[in-house]
């Protein structure tokens, strides 16, 4: 009769002694199994401090300080650039501001996202801060390096204790900060701690050279197309008569008509090989796809995209367990386009990695067979196709782009040569990504070995 099932007797003292009186079932049926060689102390005896994020509207005017939010933890790392500010005072910022090596946790969204950790590197001299469901946790660094507290947080037997801890209703999951102070941690020897350390610092010099490939990309782009150093018109008054408005475009909203997004698309137009409308030089892949009940997806979400226009991972699921928005199938050297506004950096070019995988119908999945993937990719990220894209979204409940504004949008035919340096730049980008990637997998792999049987590097 109980045939499957994970059964676990305790004692009711057990529950006492947690201080959130624990009695569900899954924290303790998913207890972590210690390796008796090992020394463990409790995360909360291993750390100077914890803080919370800051809670406040953020925007995307560059207005304030850069605040991370929780989809912009991956892979170990917090990216490197983001896409909100918030508008705070100097105190505040000093009180919320990152420093080199922070630890960032999540601590609420959904199941899988939740407990999803990074270090924070200070590249430049920016001021950064991090949002409310974000909890900043500084280890001892003579018992605890920050990159070692992060991978450890990443493995297998992280994760398991994270998520056995977490509580789930309705549509979040929490984990309460305390709860992981009360995780126990494995105090590795330095030597060991100090080489995860290099793994993380190599991965951070990757991405960093990365990044700027992708930027040599952009600009490479907007040289061409004279934008370099060019400014649109902002002025905030365009005056309109019916019959070259509404009667036209069936808009009525004033930020439709900005002059701004006018001299956007005059300035493609007016391109020396020439510009056509999206509709004419792509092709969208609309048709949707079901998964089958018990077969093996790889799902991309809009949170699995990263700044640089790549995906940074996915969900693996069967088919019966992916939400219902999972319906496009995507190929390699497909261009993914997010549709809604807010997200709509959210561009990526599909690698060989995830062929065949399935991404959300929030994304327009864009090919060209006159622009090559790599080019369709720094173009949709661009400044001015990024202007283009937001003057067409519209909607109250939720504000996207529909198809047909996608496909009436000015896109200049860049020339095939700026193409071929532009795809060089992309795709050494791309390389050096996954072998920042690679860094810190093989780091996560190594204290996962460590811990399981004192194996290591």
């Amino acid at each position: 009769m109980l045939e499957g099932l994970e059964i676990r007797e305790d004692m009711f003292s057990k529950t006492i002694e947690n201080k959130d009186f624990r009695i569900d079932s899954q924290y303790y049926t998913q207890a972590p199994i210690k390796n008796p060689i090992l020394k463990y102390k409790k995360i909360g005896d291993v750390i100077h401090s914890s803080q919370y994020g800051i809670s406040i509207e953020m925007n995307e005017n560059g207005h304030g300080y850069p605040i991370y939010r929780m989809n912009e933890l991956h892979n170990m790392l917090c990216d490197i650039e983001v896409n909100k500010y918030a508008d705070i005072t100097q105190d505040e910022c000093r009180r919320f501001a990152l420093r080199n090596r922070d630890v960032l946790f999540n601590r609420t969204n959904s199941f899988e996202w939740v407990g999803r950790t990074g270090v924070y590197y200070q590249n430049d001299n920016i001021e950064r801060t991090f949002a409310s469901y974000l909890v900043r946790f500084n280890p001892i660094e003579s018992v605890i390096l920050p990159e070692y507290f992060c991978a450890f947080l990443n493995t297998k037997q992280g994760i398991r204790d994270i998520k056995r801890r977490a509580r789930q209703s309705i549509n979040q999951t929490n984990v309460n900060p305390e709860e992981v102070k009360e995780i126990e941690i494995p105090i590795l020897d330095m030597d060991f701690q100090l080489q995860i350390q290099e793994y993380f610092e190599r991965a951070n010099l990757c991405r960093l050279k990365s990044l700027s490939l992708y930027k040599d990309a952009e600009m490479q782009l907007l040289f061409e197309l004279g934008l370099k150093d060019w400014q649109p018109n902002n002025a905030p008054v365009n005056i309109k008569q019916l019959k070259e408005s509404f009667l036209t475009s069936g808009r009525l909203d004033a930020e439709y008509y900005q002059t701004k997004y006018e001299d956007y698309a005059e300035y493609i137009r007016k391109y020396k090989n020439g510009s056509d409308v999206l509709g004419n030089l792509c092709s969208l892949n609309e048709k949707n796809f079901k998964p089958e009940d018990n077969t093996e997806y790889n799902y991309i979400e809009l949170s699995d995209i990263g700044n640089s226009g790549e995906i940074t991972g996915c969900t693996t699921s069967i088919g019966a367990e992916l939400p219902s928005r999972a319906r496009r199938f995507v190929q390699t050297n497909d261009v993914i386009v997010s549709s809604i506004e807010g997200s709509l950096q959210s561009v990526a070019l599909v690698t060989a990695e995830y062929d065949k995988a399935i991404c959300s119908t929030g994304f327009y999945v864009v090919k060209s067979k006159t622009i090559n993937p790599e080019t369709l990719l720094v173009l949709f990220k661009s400044e001015p196709m990024q202007n283009l894209l937001r003057q067409g979204c519209s909607g109250t409940i939720l504000t996207a782009i529909g198809r047909n504004e996608l496909q009436n949008i000015v896109m200049p035919k860049i020339r095939n040569e700026v193409q071929t340096e532009i795809a060089e730049y992309v795709q050494k980008s791309i390389s050096l990504r996954k072998e920042a990637k690679q860094l810190l997998e093989n780091a996560k792999l190594q204290v996962e070995c460590k811990i399981t049987n004192g194996g290591g590097i």
